[in-house]
């Protein structure tokens, strides 16, 4: 398959650059695949399609505000994103750096002045033509440790389609703090949040236990190769990014006994999906365990776990719009994707959300179609 089978057209207006005021208020597309029926409804509504005995399984990755902006002796304005704290020295990170460069081995960006700023000790990788570069750089602080400093100068990592302003504040900061983190986050080290849990509230996650609907947990740290674009015009050509993994016995005990009753395993986002799908052995045995994966999963491979998807709207091309077209049909999805950009829905991190499933839902109740 090509790259561009996986193009469609997405009017600028609707690339979310806001959450929706309260995480379970956004919008619902819900599909059952094999009876072609598609219902619009609101998260909140997730008990209404979902059944007594199914198992909900979040990502419990944290983010961490690793976002920072510094200056150099010229005045430049320079943005670091974090994305790994190596252990060979201390305080030594790997970075992706834009501007990047006019910048030399040995020069300090001011961050805080002369209490905090990041020496550049090493290029990594400069792409012919890109701005933006791999560097290690090395923590210089006259009190205090990196990690009190991320906390008080770090702002969210936010994908780029998501504006902010650089350098200065931006008032939406604080909004991003709280909202581009789940509820549940626990296990810190990713780059990237996994968006589809941040519609989940303690309250509607309670709704759902009520009703019988379980939940189990998984950690995937979303690595900075989320925001790299397939530049491979064929698939088979493309090498998929690596991502640190953990799942727990007590996970893999919970799938079990669920899919024994009959329950379906609802994976809440692609990177759970990655966890689930990379564990299964070659006996089809589903397997604890922590590492990496680099799974790439396209139309015409098999899920051997995951029965529902739910799962925000993702960008042309992407390895997540290919994952949702493995699990549902790429033109099936390709047309339930011009349908929701026909009723505007919201797309991408901040965007509204989707509901595919394999088995026929029998709602309980519904509001009106939004």
């Amino acid at each position: 398959m090509k790259t561009e089978d996986f193009r469609f057209d997405l009017p600028e207006e609707l690339i979310a650059q806001t959450p929706a005021p309260r995480r379970e208020e956004a919008r619902l597309l819900v599909h059952e695949s094999s009876t072609h029926r598609t219902t619009h409804s609101f998260v909140n509504e997730l008990p209404s399609f979902l059944r007594a005995g199914d198992l909900l399984v979040f990502n419990d990755t944290r983010v961490r505000p690793l976002r920072l902006f510094g200056k150099r002796v010229t005045g430049g304005l320079v943005e670091f994103l974090l994305v790994e704290r190596l252990k060979s020295e201390p305080r030594l990170w790997r970075a992706l750096v834009h501007p990047a460069r006019k910048l030399k081995v040995g020069e300090r960006v001011e961050l805080e002045g002369e209490e905090c700023g990041l020496v550049m000790v090493e290029r990594r990788r400069l792409p012919s033509g890109e701005q933006d570069a791999a560097w290690v750089v090395r923590w210089d602080l006259k009190s205090g440790g990196e990690d009190q400093w991320i906390e008080r100068l770090g702002r969210m990592p936010l994908p780029p389609y998501i504006r902010r302003s650089r350098g200065e504040l931006d008032p939406r900061d604080a909004l991003d703090r709280k909202r581009y983190q789940t509820v549940y986050a626990n296990a810190p080290g990713a780059v990237a949040a996994p968006t589809a849990g941040l519609h989940f509230t303690p309250d509607l996650i309670a709704k759902l236990a009520a009703v019988g609907i379980e939940s189990a947990f998984v950690t995937l740290h979303v690595g900075e190769g989320t925001f790299q674009p397939v530049k491979a015009a064929e698939l088979s050509d493309h090498h998929m990014h690596s991502e640190r993994y953990h799942l727990t016995e007590s996970a893999v005990s919970a799938i079990e006994e669920t899919q024994a009753r009959g329950g379906r395993v609802v994976a809440v986002g692609t990177t759970s999906v990655r966890v689930l799908e990379s564990c299964v052995d070659e006996t089809g045995r589903l397997r604890a365990g922590e590492g990496s994966t680099d799974i790439f999963l396209f139309p015409g491979q098999p899920f051997r776990v995951v029965d529902v998807l739910f799962t925000n709207f993702h960008l042309p091309c992407s390895t997540l719009l290919m994952l949702v077209s493995a699990f549902a049909g790429t033109e099936a999805v390709l047309e339930l994707y011009a349908e929701a950009v026909e009723r505007s829905y919201r797309f991408f991190s901040y965007g509204d959300a989707m509901l595919i499933t394999r088995g026929e839902h029998t709602p309980r109740e519904s509001s009106a179609a939004p």
